[in-house]
């Protein structure tokens, strides 16, 4: 058959399909969606067509047409900070492309389009989103869960389905390693006051004290490599500098390097450095970075397999699940210089 005459922007659709083969604009309906009714014959015969024409399923009408919604929306926080990366390698290892879409949104990492980000995921009639990590507070993550069901990762909202990991136990590790190579002098670069971040901060400065120490802690001013940079500059002056610091992720971590070697620091052998996340950049050969391993991996394929579940239960109860971090020691720590 000859393929219908269209306009330049008119796009294929089942009727067209339908129309090539000869059968019903239903039964083209009932073999994209696989429902039983549809001879293997005839069910190659459709998709051959389709291929021939170029017909691309509607996704959002077909899940209009169900009265439900298959697609995933995945909002990360900061494409440059591989540890959000890993968390999409995890998701996707989870959900099956086959079945359900997933639909890609990036904030950014001051946290200032949130809202935009979120927005687009919400407007795409996505049925589930996963929110690695939201900066909002906890109250206005319930309200948007109320919109559309939302799973948290690297992060717990109370009533929200979360997965995290134990910020407080991965930053204690962290902490307790540089005391126990002599530190005593250890300053912490921390994000900024947003609720449910502050874990890592928390547990830093609660270790200081158990081990009669003053915490010293400088927040960056948002989540960026060079946030970190300009709040190390101030710190890494005098004679009384810290002689470790750890940081609230990798690419702070980075930020501080930077800082330190613009003032003729060199590290481990001036200043130790600890990250968080275990990301690709602590791994490579020349930052060997000491960092704490979230395993974003398995927590993006944790969280996508609670998406899943969340929209074949709508109604289940509330998925709580923490894992416990481990601290990786790389080249970037070792015990004070004794002139320190």
């Amino acid at each position: 058959m000859t393929p219908p005459a269209q306009g330049p922007h008119r796009p294929v659709t089942q009727a067209d399909v339908a129309r090539e083969v000869g059968v019903s604009r239903t039964l083209v309906s009932f073999a994209f969606r696989g429902a039983p009714g549809v001879s293997g014959e005839t069910k190659q015969a459709i998709l051959d067509a389709a291929r021939r024409l170029g017909y691309r399923p509607n996704a959002v009408a077909a899940d209009l047409a169900s009265k439900r919604r298959s697609a995933v929306g995945l909002y990360l926080l900061d494409l440059r900070n591989e540890v959000y990366a890993d968390i999409l390698s995890g998701v996707r290892l989870a959900i099956p492309q086959n079945r359900n879409r997933l639909i890609l949104s990036v904030s950014h990492s001051t946290g200032i389009v949130d809202h935009v980000a979120m927005d687009s995921l919400i407007e795409a009639r996505v049925g589930i989103v996963i929110a690695a990590t939201l900066l909002n507070p906890d109250h206005e993550v319930r309200e948007l869960a109320g919109t559309v069901p939302i799973v948290c990762v690297a992060r717990r909202v109370e009533g929200v389905d979360s997965v995290y990991s134990d910020d407080r136990a991965g930053a204690r590790a962290a902490t307790e390693h540089l005391l126990g190579l002599g530190h005593t002098r250890i300053a912490h670069i921390a994000g900024p006051l947003y609720e449910g971040h502050q874990g890592r901060r928390q547990s830093y400065e609660e270790t200081m004290r158990s081990a009669g120490l003053v915490p010293q802690v400088v927040a960056a001013e948002d989540y960026s490599q060079e946030a970190a940079e300009r709040a190390a500059a101030s710190l890494l002056e005098g004679p009384d500098r810290p002689t470790a610091v750890f940081t609230h992720n990798d690419q702070f971590a980075l930020g501080v390097r930077e800082a330190a070697y613009a003032r003729g620091l060199t590290i481990p052998d001036d200043l130790s450095l600890v990250g968080y996340d275990n990301s690709r950049i602590a791994r490579i050969h020349g930052i060997d970075l000491t960092s704490v391993d979230l395993h974003a991996v398995e927590l993006g394929r944790a969280a996508g397999t609670a998406a899943l579940d969340r929209l074949l239960n709508p109604d289940a109860p509330v998925v709580d699940r923490s894992s416990m971090p481990h601290l990786v020691i790389r080249g970037s720590t070792a015990p004070p210089a004794p002139n320190n």
